[in-house]
């Protein structure tokens, strides 16, 4: 038997600034820290939504083993949302968060969703959706 993959735990961003990461993710997005105590007796931090979370490292000081070349802005995430875009529009408006596209419908890993797009602080494209269209 083939060995297979079926779910994602987690992946990594590098940022240039960890505070500003922290707060955008936190406050535009809804996503809670945590800090833990690695192994190799560092604090780490990670995003959590859902059942997964997003570990965050400091460019140019990333946690061993790391991908070849880690660098911050190169990330194109989706998150599934169950808020309306409208209240999703409302809140990044009032957080002055820019609406780079959206709402647009899109593909989705099991149908059709309805996204709108921004950047997080270091330019990694940011997608909302919604699942089905809207």
């Amino acid at each position: 038997m083939r060995p297979t993959v079926n779910t994602l735990d987690h992946f990594v961003l590098t940022v240039r600034d960890l505070g500003a990461s922290i707060s955008f993710y936190v406050s535009v997005l809804g996503m809670s820290l945590r800090s833990f105590d690695a192994s190799d007796g560092s604090t780490r931090y990670a995003m959590y939504f859902g059942s997964l979370k997003i570990n965050l490292h400091q460019a140019g000081a990333e946690f061993r083993p790391h991908a070849t070349h880690p660098m911050f802005g190169s990330a194109d995430l989706c998150f599934l949302s169950d808020t309306p875009l409208a209240d999703w529009q409302e809140h990044l408006k009032s957080s002055g968060t820019e609406v780079l596209d959206g709402p647009v419908k899109r593909n989705g890993a099991t149908g059709v969703i309805t996204s709108l797009y921004i950047h997080d602080p270091d330019g990694n494209l940011i997608e909302i959706a919604n699942l089905g269209a809207t």
